[in-house]
């Protein structure tokens, strides 16, 4: 008699939330294991602490000084904490690019939109992280610095908090900008390079003439994250609200442009 041979059976799909956990694991194993994570959030933080007592402290040595009590925390926060946090995310998706590594990923995770999905999640959390703790706390030292020459304010003044934890989204945003950025780029200088035009470059808008300069400005990033992180919010720039939709909207846009290109090229 024929031997009856059983047909192989099929291994089952995990389920949704496991196969999503498994990609969150993956990545978060990943952004741990590299040495720039480290190094990038260490310079962010002594920068941003740093850039927020200098600016307190010339500001309490001011007799006439407009100095805003929170927005004055971040202006120190627009070069070194911002590039360092942006550049994670860049690194966050061109280190593998570098090293090969991105077509095991790609192997043991076909679908390449859960793969930037993963990455985005586990950086965002990261930096959110870390950067509402270094806002907080460059909130509370400046307001000590400032208390002895009755500048400070209280975090439970309308707008306070709302600003201070803007001031911790948006060094988020950047680093998922950045990441956008890396699946756009795939290269590491290219993408570095990149970000600070990205940043920066609109801020060109501010040379142009009245009222454009401001109908043009209020769609930059860091025009909207100023108006977030004030306690006195411009009337001709968008409302906190809308500003906030400006802000999600830069990250979002590269982070779809990286993900549209991400399924249509080879790895």
């Amino acid at each position: 008699m024929r031997a009856m041979t059983a047909d192989p059976v099929a291994a089952p799909v995990p389920a949704l939330p496991a196969r999503a956990r498994d990609v969150l694991s993956s990545e978060w194993t990943k952004l741990r294991s590299l040495r720039s994570t480290y190094w990038t959030l260490l310079i962010a933080s002594v920068t941003a602490i740093g850039g927020s007592t200098l600016s307190a402290v010339s500001a309490a040595h001011a007799n006439s000084s407009p100095f805003d009590p929170v927005a004055g925390i971040f202006v120190g926060w627009l070069e070194y904490p911002v590039l360092a946090i942006g550049i994670l995310g860049v690194l966050t998706f061109t280190a593998e690019y570098s090293s090969g590594q991105i077509r095991m990923t790609f192997a043991a995770v076909p679908q390449r939109l859960a793969v930037l999905a993963g990455k985005a999640g586990v950086l965002g959390a990261v930096t959110l992280i870390v950067g509402e703790v270094l806002a907080f706390v460059a909130f509370f030292l400046t307001q000590a610095i400032l208390s002895g020459h009755g500048n400070a304010i209280a975090l439970s003044q309308p707008g306070v908090l709302r600003a201070v934890l803007t001031g911790g989204l948006t060094l988020s945003l950047i680093a998922l900008l950045g990441l956008g950025l890396g699946g756009l780029i795939r290269h590491t200088g290219g993408a570095v390079a990149a970000l600070p035009a990205v940043l920066y470059l609109p801020l060109l808008v501010a040379t142009l003439p009245a009222p454009w300069n401001d109908r043009i400005g209020r769609f930059t990033f860091l025009f909207a994250a100023y108006q977030e992180v004030t306690s006195r919010p411009a009337a001709h720039l968008f409302s906190p609200g809308i500003s906030y939709v400006v802000l999600i909207a830069w990250p979002a846009a590269a982070l779809a442009a990286a993900g549209f290109l991400l399924v249509r090229r080879d790895a």
